[in-house]
């Protein structure tokens, strides 16, 4: 029947995916589902500098990626590899495999396509097509297949290597190592003919109709020399190695995709997971289990953060739920003595932020895990610690003891204590001051309790007593959650607002921290009904990209200030879920359609990007963002279609 609703944007998508097809490389002959998503992002670039891209193709948690040459700065090959490590982020090489005709003379057309986990360009010919296929086989090993209806066989070279790679020869495998220790290692099949020469290589391969190449990442030689009997096994299996990595992603799909949706709204959420899937890196260093990163695409966002995680893991518990596990105990391997979880950590603990926490919502991602999975070890496995983080809270973030905790930090500063909140410069900030709370010299809290923060712990309340019900395990912790809606409801202004630790007063102008309460069902069905006509206002938050950082008609709004007016979509999911909370599904599911249909791109090539304009859908900072992504998954699994 949703189908029937939305019959009119079904047929304008198929079009739209038609017209998309034709200037993409054919796809085989096969039912995989991943070919019905062509051009899912437009990521084409040469490299022209060490550093800039704007986008990867990567997969499978590996820590490089490549991208489809640009059409006016043609490489007959896929540019990279690019290192995407925060503390060293570079080309690699211009293009480490480039492909050739030995007769085939000047190309007539060149096209590239982008289908959710493989990457394609291929050339045509006076005389025939070189068609080249790029997959991910693990976080080491891609497989480069070729197909070439020319007659002649097939010479491959690298072009512009990095100044710093050394390349030397073993077998009928290239050894590229960079000054780092970072490694590429390329290994053609015997038939082919191997030289290492002049800091670059030449390889002739005689006429077949497919042939194959290895393309093999390692962090040092030793790790390289290691794994090159993984590179020789892939070209001796591809065929195994293809249908191991179609296995995968078509698992993706079908764990992501409704069969009740408008074809552009999949499109939307396959856009969503890939996003996901691309910023997946496996453990590195100081990253002791996989996880998934806020965005490839900016070199500041190559680690992983505490609520960023608790999102992401909510999103990919669906589809990938062992990367969901792994990403939630990547943040709990560096869980404080008092139980603390820490802000942010990298491949170098260096880099680590101890400064402050972030806001608590990771048992709503292991409740989301459970669900997808039913796996009880794992809630027993993370049971204690999550007792232990949430207790924690109370311990160092309630000043006065109240039970209503404030945002704070380690420091005493209040740079990390709007870290902590998430919002960093969110305007109910301006005036706040630190206080230190007795008996630690490592507590500070702002002046005022939060409540978005005091409803998130009721919520992750509710999932620790449900997680001692499935274990058995007896509940023993603060329970506040009977009181945070009455205390933060300012029945003045009909609205739910922070208040200060002094007097009570309530802080502050109509904000996004109020819809916390509807997301996680604390506000009561009176107080939501009175927040109703500030929510449907079009001068405040049912704007043109609906539920703004704070009300659109605020004289400190700012369109381009980051939680200062901006769109951020898990804050828009917030609303728009917990309207359903409260039974206005109807507005629920049409604001859904404003975000999907009015987000620049969001249907088209364009990256998922971490916020956007409220009054136009133009995309502001960072692309490739996954907390975007995962909350467009949200909202799409809980889209009804009134």
């Amino acid at each position: 029947m949703l189908r029937n609703k939305h019959n009119i944007f079904t047929i304008t998508a198929m079009v739209l995916v038609a017209v998309i097809s034709q200037s993409c490389s054919k796809a085989s002959a096969s039912s995989e589902r991943r070919y019905d998503f062509p051009n899912i992002f437009d990521i084409s670039y040469t490299p022209d500098t060490l550093h800039r891209h704007y986008g990867l193709f990567t997969d499978a948690g590996s820590w490089i990626g490549f991208t489809p040459p640009e059409k006016d700065k043609w490489i007959n090959g896929f540019c990279g590899p690019y290192s995407i490590d925060m503390n060293r982020r570079e080309w690699l090489a211009k293009c480490a495999v480039t492909v050739s005709g030995m007769d085939s003379g000047i190309s007539l057309k060149d096209s590239v396509c982008y289908y959710p986990g493989e990457l394609v360009i291929s050339s045509e010919y006076k005389n025939g097509a070189i068609t080249q296929r790029l997959n991910f086989i693990d976080a080491n090993t891609m497989l480069l297949t070729i197909d070439n209806s020319l007659p002649g066989g097939l010479a491959f070279t690298g072009d512009g290597w990095a100044a710093e790679m050394k390349l030397s020869q073993t077998g009928n495998s290239v050894i590229s190592v960079h000054p780092t220790g970072e490694t590429v290692v390329i290994t053609f099949p015997q038939n082919v003919k191997l030289n290492v020469d002049n800091g670059n290589y030449q390889a002739n391969a005689p006429h077949q109709n497919r042939s194959y190449v290895s393309v093999a990442f390692f962090c040092s030689p030793e790790e390289a020399y290691a794994g090159l009997n993984k590179s020789v096994d892939v070209l001796e299996n591809p065929l195994s190695a293809l249908e191991s990595n179609k296995l995968r992603w078509e698992g993706y799909l079908t764990s992501t995709l409704r069969d009740d949706m408008p074809a552009e709204y999949d499109r939307i959420a396959v856009k969503a997971m890939t996003t996901l899937a691309s910023n997946h890196r496996a453990a590195r260093g100081g990253l002791l289990h996989d996880g998934i990163i806020p965005s490839h695409a900016v070199g500041y966002f190559v680690g992983l953060w505490a609520w960023d995680s608790w999102r992401f893991c909510a999103g990919a518990a669906s589809f990938d739920p062992e990367l969901a596990k792994n990403n939630i105990r990547a943040m709990f391997d560096y869980q404080q003595p008092d139980g603390m979880i820490i802000d942010c950590i990298y491949t170098d603990p260096a880099e680590n932020n101890a400064r402050d926490s972030k806001p608590p919502l990771v048992c709503w991602a292991v409740d989301k895990i459970y669900e997808a999975t039913g796996d009880k070890e794992f809630l027993a496995e993370m049971y204690p610690q999550l007792m232990s983080y949430y207790k924690w809270w109370y311990a160092k973030r309630d000043h006065d003891r109240n039970g209503m905790c404030e945002y704070g930090s380690t420091d005493g500063t209040l740079e990390a204590a709007a870290w902590e909140s998430g919002m960093d410069n969110a305007i109910r900030f301006d005036d706040v001051e630190m206080l230190a709370n007795d008996g630690y010299d490592d507590a500070w809290s702002m002046n005022q309790e939060s409540v978005d923060l005091n409803a998130y712990l009721a919520h992750e309340c509710g999932f620790l007593k449900k997680f001692a019900g499935i274990l058995g395990e007896k509940f023993d912790a603060p329970d506040y959650g009977d009181k945070v809606a009455d205390y933060f409801f300012d029945s003045r202004r009909n609205f739910f607002f922070d208040r200060k630790i002094k007097d009570s007063t309530f802080v502050g102008d109509p904000g996004c921290e109020a819809y916390t309460m509807l997301w996680t069902g604390i506000a009561t069905p009176e107080q939501v009904a009175k927040m109703m006509p500030l929510l449907t206002d079009t001068a405040k938050f049912s704007t043109y990209i609906p539920f703004p950082t704070v009300a659109a008609d605020n004289p400190k709004y700012n369109p381009r200030g980051y939680w200062r007016g901006p769109i951020w979509l898990d804050q828009t999911y917030f609303a728009i879920s917990g309207l359903r909370n409260y039974g206005y599904d109807d507005l629920a599911d049409a604001y859904t359609r404003q975000v999907f249909d009015r987000l620049e791109g969001l249907k088209e090539g364009l990256p998922i990007h971490e916020n956007y304009d409220t009054h136009t859908g133009k995309p502001l900072k960072a692309p490739h963002f996954s907390w975007s992504a995962s909350h467009l998954i949200m909202l799409y699994k809980e889209y009804t279609g009134k």
